[in-house]
């Protein structure tokens, strides 16, 4: 038997019309989606199923910035509908759920704790508790180092007003604060080489400037009738499983104030036995970081990018095959796996519509930065393809990117078609985005714009073909290509 832990991802768990080709082959995605829309529509929000049905609708920085509610309901029902499909439809049998920050919220519905209107309430109520005591500015920043050392670099620099936001991984935290001490530790991090990157997030979360808004949260979610749960949930707030006696509504606020230590939580549940972590959730945010954690261990994302029926039960059939099991075991009795009934018809490829303009890049703080590629780059030297300098053939252009990328993210270099989105198509999360971006434009001997790449609406080769095109020449530098 395997021992299964389901983990539901936070903010950056988005991108457009993710549930669409699952929805053409599972009628519980629709059901789910029908029960959740109207919960939604009731509560004044935007039917989530607008957003997750239509590869069309606005992408994750467009919704950060312009619909954060309809964002939050996107992401709850994502979760949601998911997980009736790997439970209901495919017999998964979760030992624990494990969610991560806002993912808690989800996680608490999957286990049963709240119905799935009222944890579309609950969302809601988050939402309407930050209108109501909003808290001073602040932001993130995510840095590259264990959270020992990031402790250690705060205490150091006395910056007393940034606190350890999210514990993500042996390399990979992130922290939050006030504008300015915030800024002067990511300078700090520079300074010392390591990785920091700013999050596009719209407070510091996870830090006590947002005590105010989680008392009212708290105060809503009491008004929520909360049941026992049907699976075990482990918080990577309290650091412990959720006992029938805690009180609820005070654990949801909490994920407002107090960090996430999802590292320690994944280490503890593998020491206990868990050797399959599923992604219950758009992209595959969560099995990189457990991965990371620890070396070795069974990850599967079936929403990594846009899938249908035929490919989740394929995902899952494979952590099968590789565990050497035909079930999956949560201390309860397994149902064997299904199989999809039918083969799902190829669908006839529509076209792509144009990038839309959006703003610069943001990531979830789950997400972080990776890390900076190795002597084996084949891009540190010169140019490996054709193309060198020039940037007025676009299509030579597209093939050095081709290579670029392909040789950075270990893909096959035949699955980076010029029109392949980078997110929804092939799982490539806006901050690795970023960080190759860069590496693309210091290899053309290029030069960002003094407000970043703006990379969210040039998510295909070709589109950052064209991006580049139109960045001015960096004067200062040359990249030793031929021209």
């Amino acid at each position: 038997m395997t021992a299964c832990v389901v983990m539901f991802p936070g903010q950056g768990a988005y991108f457009p019309g993710a549930l669409a080709p699952l929805a053409d082959d599972e009628p519980l995605v629709h059901e789910t989606l029908r029960t959740l829309d109207a919960a939604a529509v009731r509560l004044g929000r935007t039917a989530p199923s607008r957003l997750l049905l239509d590869d069309r609708a606005p992408a994750l920085a467009e919704l950060v910035e312009t619909a954060p509610a309809d964002l939050h309901a996107a992401l709850f029902a994502a979760g949601t509908a998911l997980f009736r499909v790997l439970t209901e439809r495919h017999g998964l049998r979760p030992a624990v759920l494990l969610g991560h920050s806002f993912g808690e919220l989800v996680a608490l519905t999957a286990a049963g704790v709240y119905d799935p209107a009222d944890g579309m309430a609950l969302a809601a109520a988050r939402d309407e508790a930050f209108a109501a005591c909003p808290p001073e500015p602040g932001g993130m920043v995510a840095l590259s180092l264990s959270a020992a050392r990031t402790e250690g670099l705060l205490l150091a620099l006395g910056a007393w007003e940034v606190v350890l936001a999210a514990d993500n991984g042996p390399r990979q935290c992130v922290v939050s604060g006030p504008a300015g001490p915030l800024e002067r530790v990511r300078a700090a991090a520079e300074a010392l080489g390591v990785g920091a990157t700013p999050l596009r997030v719209p407070h510091a979360f996870h830090h006590r400037s947002l005590a105010a808004v989680a008392d009212d949260f708290a105060r809503r979610a009491a008004a929520l009738r909360a049941r026992p749960a049907r699976h075990p949930l482990h918080s990577a707030i309290l650091g412990r499983r959720l006992d029938d006696g805690d009180a609820v509504a005070e654990l949801v606020a909490a994920h407002l104030v107090r960090p996430t230590r999802f590292a320690d939580a994944v280490r503890a549940l593998h020491a206990g036995g868990a050797d399959l972590f599923v992604e219950c959730g758009p992209r595959g945010t969560l099995s990189d970081l457990v991965a990371a954690t620890v070396p070795g261990v069974r990850t599967v994302a079936p929403l990594r990018r846009r899938a249908d029926g035929r490919e989740v039960a394929d995902a899952l059939a494979e952590a099968l095959r590789r565990a050497g099991t035909g079930t999956l075991d949560g201390g309860a009795a397994a149902l064997p796996l299904p199989s999809v009934p039918k083969p799902t018809p190829t669908p006839t490829p529509k076209p792509k519509p144009e990038p839309k303009p959006e703003p610069e890049p943001w990531s979830a703080y789950e997400s972080v930065p990776t890390a900076v590629p190795g002597p084996r780059d084949a891009y540190q030297g010169g140019p490996p393809g054709p193309g060198g300098g020039r940037l007025a053939d676009r299509r030579a252009v597209v093939e050095t990117l081709r290579a670029l990328y392909a040789d950075a993210l270990g893909y096959p270099p035949e699955v980076l078609t010029g029109d392949a989105d980078l997110e929804a198509d092939l799982g490539v999360d806006s901050i690795k985005q970023t960080e190759l971006f860069a590496r693309a434009v210091t290899h053309y001997g290029r030069t960002l714009p003094p407000d970043g790449s703006r990379l969210t609406g040039h998510t295909t080769l070709d589109a950052l073909a064209g991006l580049l095109a139109s960045l001015p020449a960096d004067g200062a530098r040359t990249t030793g290509a031929a021209s």
